[in-house]
């Protein structure tokens, strides 16, 4: 059975199963259980591995009573012999374990990280919304490993308990008093580390937001490096992560102080136990109720027993380090997508007219639309709902940060004054879902259409897309869809010559993360390059040409509508290069279509327009010597 890497169907395959994320618990025992046969193959190695070992002490104590004490050389080497046995047996029982439990521990690991993945996948640009990047980094890898770490401490656990019910039950067959002292050990250890645990899962937790939020501090910095070295914002944003990095070191200070408290009770008490035993088997052995090597049976037993003991303690901080864990990762992964699924899904037209009913926008199949707006952000808002995007505003859930001031009854509460908040948020967001969207293309709203038939037939191209390291190949053709004719072709229309000369290596010239070793507009360029392979039904492009020069952004203008002949495409900007070239321009003035029209007509007619495009019309004899030169 291949079970590595974990195959993961949730989010992305409808009838797949999801996470119980109702509490922190709920989840970690639906990961259990999806361990399945692996964490009963985990458990079986580890009793095999542990029970074994329990005969080892007694084996010793029957080799001295009846073999050194009774001078029987035969029955010291049997028994010898057979101590030997069971130590060869539990080494390599252990390696078996050891194997298992590794797997079991990876298993959890990276399959948390698929589940982060596949729900980002889910939600797409709603995530982003709703979370800091940096929570979701760090329930996708620091949480996964500590998901990790419960399976195999949990499988542990339960098989020395087995030992240690073992022990105790061959302690009590001996001496009863000896028994009593075994059985009440372990519970008392547990009793006195108990109220330490609660302070400690307050400061972990307190550590693991103020970490994430570093993360995300980090991620913002590198990823504004360039803007912040032009404004000299460096010092600045560099002290604020110095900062935030001490405050994690204070919490961390903290955690750790606790952490160390609930370990010395447990060496102290594990100590004492030791103690314990040895000066009441003495007695024992000294009014005869005990033989010589019965005691040193349950001296042996009593250094087995530290052991259990202490992983008994170990299991109460993983557990404790899981919960605050799998709270983050409920944070996440129980965030419902604000898109529901039609009851009867209709069919999209590839070739329809697009109406937006909020501007009034009419866009014609076919040809190359066009849209001016004074106010960009009423432009790319058009763009979103083209795509079926929610607008920056909506979606926002309520923040699963809890102030470090709230302690024991009223931290919980506010905990579930937020979840109540969250799933408020959730059915509000479902109900806009199942509203007319507002678009419809050839008479079909795109409510009525499943969300990946839209992403299928509208593909959006914003003014932040993403450039993933790899080969120039991949970032341009993810799918290999592409013969090199029609790749070559995207490059052309594209103007990006310059990229692929840039790269040793051609197509299969390595990309940096996020493009960093290309500039602005040659990162801009390759995205418009990857837009244009796609080949949608409709193509939707916001401000394609912004970083790029002017002699650049007239070759485009000039070779975009011939590559889309015959395919619907909108482009959103202001440049009259690019206007010069539209089949159809719309004007969009407070976020509603006022005039269409051809760029020449526009320019004549309505003083609007001139007031938004005028100013690059010092630009029209680059144009002119462009448009001639790429005939």
């Amino acid at each position: 059975m291949r079970d590595f890497p974990p195959h993961i169907r949730s989010y992305t395959d409808r009838d797949a199963e999801v996470p119980d994320t109702r509490t922190p618990r709920a989840l970690l025992w639906w990961m259990v259980r999806q361990n399945g046969g692996l964490f009963l193959a985990g458990l079986l190695a580890a009793l095999i591995w542990m029970v074994p070992q329990t005969v080892g002490p007694w084996m010793v104590g029957r080799a001295i009573d009846t073999g050194i004490v009774a001078g029987d050389s035969a029955a010291t080497t049997r028994w010898v012999l057979g101590l030997a046995a069971v130590t060869v047996f539990g080494a390599c029982s252990g390696i078996a374990y050891h194997t298992v439990i590794v797997r079991e521990w990876l298993i959890a690991l990276y399959g948390t990280t698929k589940l982060v993945t596949r729900k980002a996948l889910q939600l797409g640009h709603v995530l982003t919304r709703r979370t800091p990047t940096g929570e979701v980094l760090s329930v996708s890898g620091s949480d996964g490993d500590q998901f990790g770490a419960l399976m195999e401490i949990t499988t542990r656990a339960v098989s020395q308990l087995a030992a240690y019910l073992v022990v105790a039950g061959i302690v009590l067959s001996t001496s009863v008093r000896m028994g009593v002292l075994v059985l009440v050990a372990a519970p008392l250890l547990v009793l006195l580390g108990t109220p330490l645990l609660r302070p400690m899962q307050r400061w972990q937790g307190v550590e693991r937001s103020r970490n994430s939020e570093l993360t995300s501090m980090a991620t913002d910095i590198v990823g504004g490096l360039r803007i912040l070295r032009g404004i000299g914002g460096e010092a600045t944003f560099g002290g604020n992560y110095a900062d935030q990095s001490q405050r994690v070191r204070q919490s961390g200070v903290a955690a750790g102080r606790w952490q160390a408290a609930v370990e010395s009770v447990g060496v102290l008490l594990s100590g004492a136990f030791v103690v314990g035993l040895m000066w009441l088997g003495t007695r024992e052995v000294a009014q005869g109720r005990l033989t010589v090597g019965q005691l040193v049976s349950f001296l042996g037993y009593g250094l087995f027993l530290i052991q259990p003991m202490r992983t008994f303690v170990e299991f109460a901080q993983k557990w404790t380090r899981s919960v605050v864990s799998a709270r983050k990762a409920v944070a996440v992964l129980g965030q419902r997508p604000p898109w529901v699924h039609p009851d009867e899904p209709a069919a999209l037209s590839r070739d329809g007219l697009i109406v937006d009913g909020e501007s009034g926008a009419t866009i014609r199949p076919g040809i190359l639309t066009m849209v001016v707006s004074a106010v960009p952000d009423d432009s790319a808002a058009l763009a979103d709902r083209l795509g079926r995007y929610l607008p920056s505003d909506e979606g926002a859930l309520v923040s699963d940060e809890i102030s470090e001031e709230l302690k024991g009854r009223a931290a919980r509460r506010e905990r579930s004054a937020r979840a109540r908040a969250r799933e408020e948020q959730a059915l509000r967001d479902e109900e806009r879902a199942r509203q007319p969207w507002g678009v419809t293309v050839g008479g079909v709203d795109l409510s009525r259409v499943e969300l990946d038939e839209v992403r299928r037939h509208i593909l959006v191209s914003d003014t932040s897309p993403q450039v993933f390291a790899g080969t120039l190949r991949s970032a341009v053709d993810p799918l290999e869809r592409l013969t090199l004719e029609e790749a070559e072709r995207a490059l052309h229309t594209a103007a990006a010559d310059d990229v692929f000369d840039a790269l040793p290596g051609g197509w299969q010239g390595e990309l940096e993360e996020r493009g960093r070793g290309l500039s602005g507009g040659q990162r801009q360029r390759l995205v418009l390059m990857r837009a244009l392979a796609a080949d949608p039904d409709v193509l939707v492009l916001v401000e394609p040409t912004s970083a790029v020069d002017a002699h650049t952004e007239a070759l485009i203008a000039a070779r975009l509508g011939q590559h889309r002949a015959g395919r619907t495409t909108v482009v959103m900007t202001a440049s009259p290069l690019m206007l010069h070239h539209a089949d159809e321009i719309i004007l969009l003035e407070n976020s509603t279509a006022t005039a269409r029209g051809r760029h020449a007509d526009l320019l004549a007619d309505s003083p609007a327009y001139r007031a938004v495009v005028v100013r690059g019309e010092g630009d029209t004899s680059v144009l002119a010597h462009v448009s001639e030169e790429s005939r």
